[in-house]
């Protein structure tokens, strides 16, 4: 089978630019904004967006994925540090959830878009996710952080019923009630 072809230098700028005007004009307008609203935002012609994204599901799609995968990075970057023995396996666990709940609120037209438009289909990243997201539980309930009966799921429960439409201080007070509910009983 054939390798791909590498992009040409201003193509990946052009896509990079693209993907950023995307997010950038869904979150401002919705997910009713024109193509021709985000090529213009992106600087490219119309013509250019559409060899890279035929469709809008497509260019919505591959904004929720390139976010997903910053996300799943981020995971695996924290489950490697706790890996190697840096910093306390729960504190890492906080930080993580409030940069990936901040990142959700951040992104949260974008998703309402992809839903919209059907461009959801990131089962890889998720597997991704929560592996390292085991590995991190796994490692704060070694260390008597966390409740023994806590899961990933528990951490997808989190991430579902995140407060992201309300304001900063209003997630991080949410984020840190949450896990308290988590955490070890203190003898």
């Amino acid at each position: 089978m054939p390798q791909p072809r590498q992009l040409r230098a201003d193509a990946v700028r052009n896509r990079q630019k693209i993907l950023t005007a995307a997010r950038e004009q869904v979150t401002a307008h919705g997910p009713d904004v024109a193509m021709e609203a985000i090529a213009a935002a992106a600087g490219v012609a119309v013509g250019t967006l559409y060899r890279h994204f035929p469709t809008k599901t497509d260019l919505i799609g591959a904004v929720l994925r390139e976010h997903g995968e910053q996300v799943v990075a981020d995971v695996e970057e924290t489950a490697a540090r706790i890996d190697a023995g840096g910093a306390p396996a729960m504190a890492e666990l906080r930080d993580l959830a409030a940069r990936v709940v901040d990142h959700m609120a951040e992104d949260r037209a974008v998703k309402a878009a992809a839903h919209a438009l059907g461009a959801t289909d990131h089962g890889d990243l998720e597997g991704r996710a929560f592996g390292a997201v085991r590995r991190i539980i796994a490692a704060a309930q070694a260390q008597g952080a966390l409740r023994p009966d806590v899961t990933e799921d528990d951490f997808a429960l989190l991430l579902t019923t995140a407060p992201t439409d309300r304001p900063a201080a209003v997630r991080a007070r949410w984020l840190e009630v949450f896990l308290t509910g988590l955490a070890a009983e203190r003898k």
